[in-house]
């Protein structure tokens, strides 16, 4: 590793030690973050799936992807961001296919799924999980609804009876294991050979202290220690902002050496600009990249890299709203 890399990785690792543990440990799995919920490890699960099982759960695995918006926007009806009583006005609109219930607008994903709801698929069925959250008592301040387990549980039941064969997977900038925690409650893990990195000492003995039989190292993006070849698939969730441009080129290139078949990963900076805006914070980035360039770096490792901008995507494929982040993209990478 050369001397500004070096450097880089010192700087990065001090500006993660400076928090506590408890801090680390619930930051990135809470609210947009609750995996559950976030389109991104929406996305993270639908491509293991389908890497585990081909397309039989593809239409399950766009139910998720919309239960994921639904929940995204019903949330923000609860107290005490919300009036309790905009519960039983929206059910009422919706039960008389109203698109507005005095004078709150409802979105159209949200009128078609309702009126789509229950349905069966893949021989079970998916409840009308937007009637259970509005009748729902709402929950204590601090607690989420339990309507948000829904396809946790769904998926739970339909892959105790899957046994593909076993795809090895690594994380890198894995933190408190935040990704790993959904994987075992999706009943994902036990389908997984998972191995995960992060520069700090601290969210890897987080992420020991809940999975002691897992796998969790710390490690650097910049100097895999892993031979060539070594996982079958890769996941990388909010990482490369954070690096130098040296840096990111560097992780790519690292990434792609370790991996055989196929990386996902995902960004919350990115934009179809040209150039990369490069944006130094103390003693890391938090850089706006260019959706082009960055592609770039992963094609000549690669056969196809395929992008998806989650706005456009639950516009043009799911009749939804702005999402969230608007700045927000994945990327597939067939190696």
């Amino acid at each position: 590793m050369n001397a500004n890399l070096q450097l880089e990785t010192e700087r990065l690792t001090r500006s993660w030690m400076q928090y506590d543990e408890t801090m680390l440990g619930g930051y990135l799995v809470a609210g947009v973050e609750d995996p559950r919920t976030n389109l991104q490890s929406v996305l993270t699960r639908n491509y293991l799936i389908t890497a585990l099982c081909g397309a039989k759960y593809s239409e399950l695995l766009d139910q998720e992807f919309r239960f994921a918006l639904a929940m995204t926007w019903l949330l923000k009806l609860l107290p005490p961001t919300g009036d309790e009583d905009d519960l039983a006005t929206v059910r009422h609109a919706l039960k008389h296919r109203c698109d507005n219930a005095e004078d709150i607008p409802i979105p159209v994903i949200i009128q078609d799924t309702y009126a789509a709801l229950p349905l069966q698929l893949n021989g079970i069925q998916v409840p009308n999980y937007i009637e259970e959250f509005l009748t729902a008592k709402p929950p204590a301040t601090g607690m989420t609804p339990p309507v948000l387990g829904t396809f946790e549980r769904l998926w739970n039941g339909l892959l105790a009876s899957e046994s593909p064969r076993i795809l090895s997977l690594l994380e890198p900038a894995c933190g408190s294991a935040n990704d790993y925690r959904s994987f075992h409650g999706f009943g994902l893990a036990r389908l997984l050979d998972y191995s995960g990195f992060d520069l700090c000492e601290k969210n890897v003995l987080n992420a020991r202290s809940r999975f002691p039989e897992i796998r969790f190292e710390t490690g650097n993006a910049f100097e895999i220690q892993a031979a060539d070849k070594q996982f079958d698939h890769c996941i990388v969730h909010d990482l490369f902002e954070h690096l130098s441009i040296e840096g990111m080129e560097k992780a790519v290139s690292e990434i792609c050496r370790v991996t055989k078949t196929g990386i996902c990963i995902h960004f919350f900076q990115m934009d179809e600009t040209a150039d990369h805006l490069v944006r130094p914070v103390d003693d890391y980035h938090w850089n706006k990249l260019s959706m082009a360039r960055t592609k770039a770096l992963f094609e000549p490792h690669a056969s196809a890299v395929r992008v998806v901008h989650l706005d456009t995507l639950a516009r043009l494929e799911f009749n939804s709203g702005p999402t969230h982040n608007p700045d927000a993209y994945t990327f597939t990478v067939s190696l």
